[in-house]
């Protein structure tokens, strides 16, 4: 029995864009795990943590990319499945924040981690999301200079989620912010 060829449009093809953009949030989280597992204070979180969670959140839109480009019909819908990345990360994020680092939590805490920082990484990814196309695949070949044409969505993208890590940061320390 062989393997048919997923064709844009079909249930199966859509199947496969959907498993791939929940996997790429699965791939944005342990990203981000090694990312933090090094260290490197406010630093890695105002810059680093936005720049490596939004290029890995999208990972498997860049398989679909890649393995099967006919099933992405338009940056529109790239940007679809990349925000569904963002979702994915989110909600693994989120859960790992109010199990793991704050298990003593209050509801108030809950209710933010699934609601703000939710939307925050879908619509980021959403954003970086339009920057996933031919063109990316032509600056990697080295065929075109480096984002060329997609460079503005992914450093929106990066700079966005890098305000919100300051924004929350900062109302965090002064108290205008107290989840735990």
């Amino acid at each position: 029995m062989s393997l048919q060829r997923p064709q844009p449009g079909s249930l199966a093809g859509h199947s496969l864009a959907l498993s791939l953009a929940l996997v790429g949030g699965v791939l944005g989280v342990i990203g981000a795990f090694f990312q933090e597992v090094r260290g490197g204070g406010l630093l890695i979180a105002f810059a680093g943590a936005p720049m490596i969670e939004e290029v890995l959140k999208p990972a498997g839109v860049y398989i679909l990319l890649i393995r099967w480009p006919h099933l992405l019909p338009s940056q529109l819908y790239n940007a679809g499945l990349a925000a569904i990345s963002g979702l994915s990360f989110g909600i693994i994020e989120s859960a790992i924040y109010v199990n793991v680092y704050f298990p003593e939590h209050s509801s108030q805490l809950v209710v933010y981690r699934f609601t703000v920082p939710l939307l925050m990484h879908t619509m980021t990814s959403f954003i970086v999301g339009f920057g996933i196309n031919q063109r990316l695949l032509a600056s990697v070949r080295g065929e075109i200079p480096l984002l060329a044409g997609n460079r503005r969505f992914f450093i929106t993208g990066i700079v966005l989620h890098a305000l919100f890590n300051i924004t929350a940061t900062v109302l965090w320390a002064v108290g205008v912010l107290d989840l735990e």
